[in-house]
């Protein structure tokens, strides 16, 4: 990602559409790095993680259009669709590789045209004379002449940039992430003012929803939290051990010295070590207009799961607008709306909103000594490969009651933090794999091997038909020998689910939870 440079002085403190202009001047178009870059050798050091393999037309056409950006003598059209033009050609490499094998340049691509094309955007009421105006304000000459941007132009540069951090991933430079941080920071101030100006007492509230027919929740009233009724809490036969306070050295003397060593270690819940999080207290994650405030409204970008589980018939992707995600899926009443399940699952979503991850703490057990791959695991070996992470990995799981993660077992160690709601966990130890009936290399070369075939709910009786079990007793016989212990994981509670473990997930209410992988070895021992 290009750094950014400074052409303009920072404007005194002014309107928040100058400070956006200025801002994306100053970070996003950058002629500069690009003429550097076309002039290093081939290959350089550092060529497979820059623009370079892209290639010199491309380049050249960033650089004539970061030019443009700058003096803008093209038209504003003709700069915004050429910049779709690359948007497009590195779209196309997103389907043209496995997701995660798409090479940088690519996706470094998406990014620059992303952020180039939201500052063009800012820029487009006073193109032709924005250096000038930024001049005459600085000196105080003619400080309003900057047009309130419109809420169609915040919703697109809200869009543009959510789609780049979702598609491309956050951009690999601090000082980038910083940058783009600020941009969401000045358009709340822009929709704030411009909400005051208006005389709306809620900025958090005015972006259109979808019609439908939902649950509707005033969000400015007690009835600002997520549904919590449940209609469905099995009973817990096999329940995990509990501990209502656990220091960081008795959890690592109970994952590494385990009571079985044919079992290795056992999943543990942890009470109150979520007492202290914001999320929990003064910024609380169950209240929607929350959400919607970190959200500019509900404009933010979310991949959203369609379906009941990523292994059912008819399950699907799409991404669509948080506000949009919570009206359809979080507030909207089940029994009349044919919206159907929609699940935010295993998403980074605080490396793209920040102001959420301000919200959480990584709990100390994240840093514990871990134990190796349990040797019962028949994915021992390919979880040892795994390298060291530096730091924990975050994901976040919200959704309604009803949305399940199959039985499937993951390649770190986890902290599964219940954060809102509660769910039902169920877990299985790495040597009852073989009666857990794992799945194979699908269709288009998936490795789903870390997902059974089994589907508890049917198995235990909660879902499907009495056909449906009979069946499944007869095609998966094992699976109704295998040991497992369980849980309800309630708010405020973290579940240690060990390296190996199967488990099964599902939601029993309105849910937000959050997930620590972790793979620290004894050397982390040696740091506490």
């Amino acid at each position: 990602m290009m750094s950014p440079v400074s052409n303009v002085e920072n404007p005194r403190p002014g309107s928040g559409e100058e400070e956006l202009i200025s801002h994306c001047l100053n970070s996003f178009c950058n002629p500069e790095q690009l003429e550097a870059l076309q002039q290093e050798p081939e290959p350089g050091p550092n060529f497979d993680q820059s623009l370079r393999p892209c290639g010199d037309a491309i380049l050249q056409l960033l650089l004539v259009l970061c030019k443009g950006a700058q003096d803008q003598k093209l038209p504003h059209n003709y700069i915004i669709e050429r910049l779709d033009d690359l948007l497009e050609i590195a779209n196309e490499k997103f389907y043209a590789f496995p997701f995660k094998e798409v090479p940088f340049c690519w996706r470094e691509l998406f990014r620059c045209a992303s952020f180039l094309k939201i500052s063009v955007l800012a820029m487009e009421s006073t193109w032709g004379k924005t250096q000038d105006l930024l001049e005459a304000s600085q000196n105080c000459e003619s400080p309003a002449l900057f047009q309130i941007l419109d809420e169609i132009v915040v919703d697109e540069v809200v869009r543009i940039i959510d789609m780049a951090l979702i598609m491309a991933g956050p951009p690999t430079l601090h000082e980038t992430r910083v940058s783009i941080d600020r941009v969401f920071d000045l358009l709340q101030k822009i929709l704030k003012a411009s909400s005051l100006n208006s005389g709306s007492s809620d900025a958090s509230n005015n972006v259109p929803s979808p019609p439908s027919k939902r649950r509707k929740i005033n969000v400015a009233s007690s009835d600002d939290r997520f549904p919590m009724l449940s209609s469905f809490s099995p009973p817990i036969l096999k329940p995990i051990l509990k501990f209502e306070t656990l220091s960081l050295g008795k959890f690592e003397d109970q994952i590494l010295h385990p009571k079985d060593e044919n079992l290795g270690s056992e999943p543990v819940i942890i009470q109150n070590c979520l007492d202290f999080w914001p999320a929990r207290n003064e910024r609380p994650w169950s209240s929607p207009s929350y959400l919607l405030s970190k959200t500019i409204g509900g404009r933010r970008l979310v991949p959203v799961e369609l379906g009941r589980s990523y292994v059912d018939e008819g399950w699907g992707q799409k991404i669509i607008s948080f506000k949009e995600f919570l009206d359809e899926y979080m507030l909207n009443d089940p029994k009349i709306s044919d919206a159907g399940v929609g699940y935010l699952a295993q998403h980074n979503l605080f490396s793209q909103i920040p102001a959420l991850r301000n919200d959480i703490a990584i709990p100390d057990f994240c840093y514990a000594s871990c134990p190796p791959p349990h040797h019962s695991s028949p994915l021992a070996a390919k979880h040892s490969e795994l390298p060291q992470l530096e730091d924990p990995l975050l994901n976040a799981w919200f959704g309604p009651a009803g949305t399940i993660s199959p039985l499937h077992t993951d390649p770190y160690h986890n902290i599964l933090a219940q954060v809102v709601g509660k769910k039902y966990v169920r877990l299985y130890a790495p040597r009852e794999s073989e009666k857990l009936y794992p799945r194979d290399i699908e269709d288009g070369g998936v490795d789903m091997s870390n997902t059974s075939t089994l589907d508890i709910g049917v198995l235990a009786g909660w879902d499907g038909i009495v056909e449906e079990k009979e069946d499944a007793h007869e095609k998966f016989p094992l699976a109704f020998e295998a040991d497992y212990v369980e849980c309800i994981l309630n708010e405020g509670e973290c579940l240690y689910i060990p390296l190996g473990w199967w488990h099964y997930v599902r939601s029993l209410s309105s849910s937000f939870s959050v997930s620590f992988w972790f793979n620290g070895s004894e050397k982390v021992e040696e740091d506490l």
